[in-house]
């Protein structure tokens, strides 16, 4: 499935107000069995989100809902930002958690800092980790929390998040990763661009020592 690019998007924003969310929160160990990257968005803080306990293949549909969790509150249904606070996805380095947070619809993520292999999996797989001061990200809970409907604006290209009210922020990124998001291009993408240079040195290779190829 190709990696979707991502350039410019205003979203609805949905906080999770706890600091060293890990990766087990955001998609529990049971459902790791799968590697479609896509349908773990059901079970996106699984244990936070439904009173019982999840298992895979069930029907997510029929199960009782935690009312005082975030993502069950109907001001933040079809949220597509989520704002959150330090360290978030430490933990152990599954990719499903990235998978499971764009398979529910989130496309950028705002918080003081990031774990680095949750970071370097959010941005392979069409997720935009933005960095932001921790005295801006409380002042952006304060106002997410005062206002129904707030959304923000992400523009990658210029690297600025902007609030309801125009104010504006700017955040520092990877020049490579910023160009892998842009494009949309994982790690295959990335590789097929040189897919003429690949087809030359294994074309010489071949002449050179064709018995690698017998």
């Amino acid at each position: 499935m190709p990696m979707q690019a991502f350039t410019r998007m205003t979203g609805l924003v949905v906080p999770i107000d706890r600091p060293n969310v890990d990766t087990d929160a955001i998609i529990p160990k049971q459902f790791l069995k799968s590697i479609k990257r896509s349908g773990f968005g059901p079970n996106l803080f699984d244990e936070w989100r439904y009173l019982d306990k999840g298992e895979p293949d069930q029907d997510c549909s029929k199960r009782p809902l935690n009312p005082d969790f975030v993502l069950n509150q109907a001001r933040y249904q079809g949220a597509s930002v989520l704002l959150g606070r330090d360290n978030f996805g430490c933990g152990s380095s599954r990719e499903h958690a990235p998978w499971a947070l764009f398979d529910f619809g989130i496309r950028a993520l705002i918080a003081p800092s990031f774990a680095d292999i949750f970071y370097g999996n959010a941005c392979k797989n069409g997720l935009l980790p933005i960095t932001l001061p921790e005295d801006v990200v409380d002042r952006l809970f304060d106002e997410v929390a005062a206002n129904p409907g707030y959304a923000l604006t992400i523009d990658l290209e210029v690297q600025t998040v902007t609030t309801p009210s125009g104010e504006t922020f700017t955040f520092d990124f990877s020049a490579g990763l910023k160009d892998r998001l842009l494009n949309g291009l994982d790690d295959i993408g990335v590789t097929l661009q040189y897919a003429d240079d690949i087809r030359t040195y294994e074309a010489r290779r071949r002449s050179e020592a064709p018995w690698l190829f017998a």
